[in-house]
């Protein structure tokens, strides 16, 4: 067993969580910025915030941790071990632990306030605090506790000084009594730098919910198994739910509007972004060569976006919407992770956009979901066209679906629209050079559709 300081051990344990976002910059230095026994005897639960720093980081991270401390640890919770700590116990990822994760719904569920942390209930919230808590391990940049199958507290990783604008957007929601999010149940936070902030997020747990990549991805594996028909001939066909998924997001936005702040970007500020999405294709094209020759093309959509004189509707929005963050439910389509990019700073994540940003990250979506399968497939140049067939498809159903929400179809503002795509697929490509170089061609070859259209 690993021994050492609580810092000493994270040092060694921080680098294999799935969450953390320091992979590239090489060992960490961890040092302790705030730690708050929760719960103390045997176990004890701890709440620490960790600022950690990489080699070559441009600035430290702060990440969130809830750890507990045994004289013995069960067998069971052997695989969350971090070490021995010298005169005070055995210290392990306190997630996974039932008994310490009760502690935590029983407190959200009476409003209790422990060592600066403030756990809070929503009003309307049926929370079971003897539900038995299992960690989900999908999760890639939070942690997320099940608890039974009623409830799901989201756990905040990285800590960023503000109100997160999961809890904002998806309270804010959940008051306008929107049907296609998961109510909130409950939050955790605490003052940062003298600011509230968002420390975790408890959310109804929808049990029947089906993940909607696999669900693409399902019906394209279906195409694929039929060498002779059409994606619309294909009992896989995804269509209609595209169409529903597009109905949704209008709601979902147009509740938004509603609820939260709005605004009107005039011709300075359109300037303003297209001069960020040509600033993010420079920095791309420095890095990665197969967009220099596709640069000019890309720059001038941009331009084009530069000179319009309309002015556009912005308002809040997801920030980072695809088919990985909705799930198909028995009741209908329902729309998760309102936080944003991890580690941004809050105004940012904040900011007001056009709810086409949103639109043009569901379009790549299904074109990622139309070509996933074609990397390891034998026969993928054959079934290219198959590919492209599906995602051309399920993009016009989600905009359908959007326009009859909406009362008015996303591509009638065909500049803004592929504006926000291109500057998506070129942040795909860096994404993908970076880290599976194999898939470059998935955001490359949607450039390529984009600037022929």
């Amino acid at each position: 067993m690993t021994t050492g300081s609580i810092e000493e051990l994270l040092h060694e344990w921080l680098p294999k969580q799935r969450w953390f976002a320091g992979k590239d910059h090489g060992a960490p230095t961890v040092r302790i910025v705030a730690q708050r026994t929760l719960r103390e005897g045997d176990p004890t639960l701890l709440h620490l915030l960790a600022e950690v720093q990489g080699d070559g980081a441009p600035s430290p991270t702060t990440y969130q941790l809830l750890l507990g401390v045994r004289t013995e640890l069960p067998s069971q919770l052997d695989h969350a071990l971090l070490g021995y700590v010298e005169n005070f116990g055995i210290v392990y990822e306190a997630t996974h632990d039932q008994e310490l994760m009760r502690n935590v719904l029983e407190w959200i569920n009476s409003e209790a306030d422990r060592e600066q942390l403030a756990f809070r209930r929503e009003t309307s919230a049926e929370i079971d605090v003897d539900a038995a808590s299992l960690v989900l391990t999908a999760e890639q940049s939070n942690t997320s506790i099940v608890f039974g199958e009623q409830n799901i507290l989201k756990l905040f990783r990285i800590v960023v000084p503000g109100l997160n604008p999961d809890l904002e957007i998806t309270r804010a929601l959940t008051e306008a009594s929107n049907q296609h999010i998961a109510g909130v149940q409950g939050w955790i936070e605490t003052d940062v730098d003298a600011v509230p902030t968002t420390l975790a997020l408890l959310q109804k747990f929808l049990r029947s919910g089906s993940d909607g990549w696999a669900l693409a991805l399902t019906s394209v594996r279906d195409l694929f198994a039929e060498g002779d028909l059409h994606a619309d001939e294909v009992g896989g066909d995804f269509a209609a739910e595209s169409e529903r998924l597009g109905m949704a997001t209008a709601d979902v936005h147009s509740a938004m509007a509603q609820t939260l702040a709005t605004g009107i970007a005039d011709a300075a500020a359109i300037e303003s972004l297209a001069a960020a999405m040509h600033a993010r294709l420079e920095v791309a094209t420095s890095s990665v060569s197969a967009l220099v020759d596709h640069a000019p093309a890309i720059g001038a959509v941009f331009d084009t976006l530069a000179r319009r004189s309309e002015p556009v509707a912005v308002q809040r929005v997801h920030g980072d919407y695809h088919l990985g963050q909705v799930l198909r439910t028995d009741s209908g389509w329902v729309l998760l992770d309102f936080e944003g990019e991890p580690g941004e700073p809050i105004d940012v994540r904040s900011a007001l956009s056009s709810p086409l940003r949103d639109v043009a990250g569901m379009l790549r979506s299904f074109d990622y979901a139309a070509r996933y399968l074609l990397a390891d497939h034998a026969g993928a140049a054959q079934l290219e066209y198959r590919a492209a067939e599906w995602a051309e498809r399920n993009r016009d159903a989600f905009c359908v679906g959007y326009a009859k929400t909406a009362g008015h179809d996303p591509r009638e503002d065909d500049v803004l629209l592929r504006a926000y795509e291109l500057d998506k697929a070129v942040y795909e490509v860096v994404y993908e050079s970076r880290n599976r170089p194999d898939w470059v061609h998935i955001p490359m070859g949607s450039i390529e559709r984009l600037l022929a259209a």
